[in-house]
C-alpha cells in the first residue's frame, strides 16, 4: 500500500513537469518563425506595425493582425538589418524568466524523476527480499495497556483466579521460590467452554504481574510452507526471553497441539513440526528466564500427551461456566456503564440464564441496550433484559410469520401440552413462560426455569423431563387424533437424553451400571479417523430396545397427564390463543389449589 502511494506521487510529479514545460513553451509554439531577412523585407514593404526585442528574441506584430517570431544574433543590432525606428515602432523588454528555473525544468527535473523511479523500484525489490527473509518471524508483539486488566476485571471464577495467583507471584518475585528450590511452572493450560473468559484471565495474570504479554493464535503458526511454523515458534520464544519476565499466550492450542500419529504427512507434517518445536522450547526453559506459557483450549481431550506432562504445561486450570452467583457478578460488570431503570433484578436475569457463558451474558446486556434504544428509552428496563435473554436462547421474534388459524391452534395445544405435563410431574423445573410467538425456527416455546443451579441429576428427573418433552406431541394426538412435524426437535432431544441414560449414566437395570460407547480410536490428523464401539451387536440391539422402552414409557405418561387434565388443557389453550403469551403469576394461577395425582413411570 505504501509503495503504491509512492509510485502515484512519482507519476503526479511527472505529469506536473509535462504541464509546466507545456506552459513555458505554449506561447512560443503558437507563433510562426521567420528569418530576420524576411522581417527586414516586410519592414521595407511597410507591413510591420511593431517589433518587441526581448534578449534577441523578436516578437513581430504585422499590420494585418498576425504575429511572427524571429531571432537575431547576440550583440547584433536591428539597424544592421535596415530596421530603424523611423520605419517601425521598436521596443525593448527585459526578460523576467529565471534561467536557472528553465535549466531545472528542462534538464534536472527529468533526471530526478527517472532516478526516483529507479530508487523506488530497487526499494520494492529489497522489501520483497526482506519479507521473504522474515517470513518465519512471529507477528506477536507485547500488548499495550495490559496493566489495565487485573483480576478485579474478571467477575466470578474465584477458584481459577486463586490458582493463577501463584503464577503472578512467580513472575513478580521468582527468588522467593528459587531459594527454596522451587521452579517456575513452564506452562498453564486454561481449559473450559468457549466464552468463559480464558483470554481475559491470561491478560489479568500479565496485568497483575506487570509483565509483557505476547498473544498469538495457534493457527498463525501453521502455513503452507514446511518449517515456517517451527521458525515462528523459535522467534516467539526468543522475543519473550528478551522481555522476561513475560507471558506467552497461545489461544486455541488444539489447532497445533492435537495428538501426533499416522497422519497423511507422517512425521513431516507441518503441524507436527510446529508442535515438536513448542515441546522443545518449553522443555528448554531455564529457571532464571521467567517466561510462562499460558494456553487456552476447549478441547483438552485431543491434545498430545507430551504437552500435558509435567515440565510442559504443569498446571491445568478449569474455567467452567459461571454459576448463578458468578452470573450476577458478570452482569454487574457488563451493566456498570449502562443506564438501568429502577428495580432491575439482576438475580432474576441470572436465574434465567443458567448455562450461559460470560460472553453470552455480555451479549445479553448489549442486546438489552439495543432493545431500549429501538424504543427511544433513556434507561434499560427489566422487560428489555427479558427480551434479550429470550433472543439469545431461542432467536429473534418473528411476528411477521403468518400462521393459519388451524396451525396457530395446533401450536397452542402443543405448547400447553408441554406446560401441563411439566407442571403436573413433580421433578420438573417451575414454569416461567408459554408463548405462541415465533422465535427462530420454533412456532412457539415453553420455558421452565430452575430455582437453583443443578449439578447432579437423578433418574426420576430425567424421566419427568422426557415426559415433558413429549407432552406437546401427546396433546396433538389426544386433541386431534393426529400428529404433526411440530415435535421434530422434541423427539431429537428426548431420544438423545434417553440414549445417554442408557449408555453413559448406567440408568438401565437391564444393561446395568456399564458405560457403553467408549471408542478405540485410530488417530488420524490428531483424532478419530476410524472408531469402533466397544460392545457387540447384541448389546447394540439391547441398547436400542432400552431407549425405545424409555421413550415409549415417557410418551405414555405424557398422554396420561394430558388425558387426565383435558379440561385444564382446553382452558389454558383458549386463553393462550387470545393473549399469545402467558407467564409468571398469570400462568401459575391456573394451577393454584390443585392436587395432582401421581403418574408413576413404567417399571424399569
Amino acid at each position: 500500500m505504501r509503495g503504491g502511494r509512492t509510485l502515484l506521487l512519482f507519476v503526479a510529479l511527472f505529469f506536473l513537469f509535462l504541464s509546466i514545460s507545456a506552459y513555458v513553451t505554449s506561447n512560443r509554439s503558437k507563433l510562426k518563425d521567420a528569418s530576420i531577412s524576411d522581417i527586414a523585407s516586410l519592414t521595407k514593404a511597410g507591413k510591420v506595425d511593431s517589433i518587441q526585442n526581448t534578449d534577441n528574441e523578436l516578437l513581430v506584430q504585422l499590420k494585418d493582425g498576425s504575429a511572427l517570431h524571429s531571432t537575431i544574433e547576440p550583440n547584433a543590432n536591428l539597424a544592421d538589418y535596415g530596421i530603424t525606428p523611423d520605419k517601425v515602432n521598436i521596443s525593448a523588454k527585459i526578460s523576467r524568466e529565471n534561467p536557472y528555473l528553465s535549466i531545472f525544468f528542462n534538464s534536472l527535473l527529468p533526471v530526478l524523476l527517472i532516478g526516483g523511479i529507479l530508487w523506488w523500484s530497487f526499494r520494492q525489490a529489497q522489501g520483497s527480499n526482506n519479507r521473504a527473509m522474515s517470513f518465519g518471524s512471529t507477528r506477536a508483539k507485547p500488548l499495550e495497556n495490559v496493566g489495565s486488566v487485573t483480576f478485579d476485571s474478571v467477575a466470578g471464577l474465584v477458584e481459577a483466579k486463586q490458582e493463577l495467583q501463584e503464577v503472578v507471584e512467580f513472575l513478580k518475585n521468582p527468588e522467593k521460590f528459587q531459594k527454596l528450590g522451587g521452579e517456575i511452572p513452564k506452562g498453564v493450560l486454561l481449559v473450559g467452554p468457549p466464552g468463559t473468559g480464558k483470554t481475559l484471565l491470561a491478560k489479568a495474570v500479565a496485568g497483575e504481574a506487570g509483565a509483557p504479554f505476547f498473544s498469538i493464535s495457534a493457527s498463525e503458526f501453521v502455513e503452507m510452507f514446511v518449517g515456517v511454523g517451527a521458525s515462528r515458534v523459535r522467534d516467539l520464544f526468543m522475543k519473550a526471553k528478551r522481555h522476561s519476565p513475560a507471558i506467552i499466550f497461545i489461544d486455541e492450542l488444539d489447532a497445533i497441539g492435537r495428538q501426533r500419529g499416522t497422519g497423511l504427512g507422517g512425521g513431516h507434517d507441518e503441524r507436527e513440526q510446529t508442535l515438536n518445536q513448542i515441546l522443545v522450547e518449553m522443555d528448554g526453559f531455564e529457571t532464571q528466564e521467567n517466561v510462562i506459557v499460558v494456553a487456552a483450549t476447549n478441547r483438552p481431550d485431543v491434545l498430545d500427551p507430551a504437552l500435558l506432562r509435567p515440565g510442559r504445561f504443569d498446571r491445568q486450570v478449569q474455567v467452567d461456566l459461571p454459576d448463578r452467583r458468578d452470573r450476577i457478578a458478570i452482569l454487574k460488570v457488563h451493566t456498570k456503564n449502562k443506564p438501568l431503570a429502577e428495580g432491575i433484578d439482576l438475580e432474576s436475569i441470572a436465574r434465567q440464564t443458567a448455562g450461559f457463558s460470560g460472553a453470552d451474558l455480555r451479549n445479553v446486556a448489549n442486546e438489552a441496550a439495543i432493545f431500549a434504544a429501538r424504543k427511544d428509552q433513556k434507561e434499560i428496563t427489566q422487560h428489555d433484559f427479558n427480551q434479550a435473554v429470550e433472543k439469545e436462547m431461542m432467536g429473534p421474534e418473528r411476528r411477521s410469520r403468518v400462521l393459519s388459524q388451524k396451525e396457530k391452534e395446533i401450536t397452542a395445544y402443543h405448547e400447553v401440552g408441554h406446560a401441563l405435563v411439566g407442571r403436573v410431574l413433580p421433578n420438573n423445573d417451575p414454569l416461567h413462560k408459554v408463548t405462541i410467538v415465533s422465535r427462530g425456527r420454533a412456532l412457539g416455546f415453553t420455558w421452565s426455569l430452575p430455582t437453583e443451579d443443578i449439578h447432579l441429576y437423578d433418574r426420576s428427573r430425567f424421566l419427568d423431563q422426557l415426559a415433558q418433552m413429549l407432552g406437546g406431541r401427546a396433546a396433538e394426538e389426544i386433541v386431534y387424533g393426529e400428529i404433526t412435524t411440530g415435535a421434530e426437535d422434541d423427539l431429537r432431544r428426548a431420544t438423545k437424553l434417553a440414549r445417554r441414560m442408557v449408555t453413559e449414566f448406567g440408568m438401565s437395570d437391564k444393561l446395568g451400571p456399564i458405560a457403553y460407547g467408549e471408542r478405540e480410536d485410530t488417530v488420524f490428523l490428531g483424532r478419530d479417523f476410524s472408531s469402533q464401539p466397544n460392545y457387540s451387536d447384541k448389546i447394540a440391539e439391547e441398547i436400542d430396545s432400552e431407549v425405545r422402552r424409555i421413550m415409549t414409557g415417557a410418551y405414555h405418561r405424557a398422554k396420561m397427564v394430558v388425558s387426565e387434565y383435558r379440561d385444564l388443557l382446553n382452558r389454558i389453550t383458549t386463553d393462550l390463543l387470545r393473549e399469545e403469551t402467558l407467564e409468571g403469576p398469570a400462568l401459575e394461577a391456573y394451577f393454584e389449589g390443585m392436587t395432582f395425582k401421581p403418574v408413576s413411570a413404567p417399571a424399569n
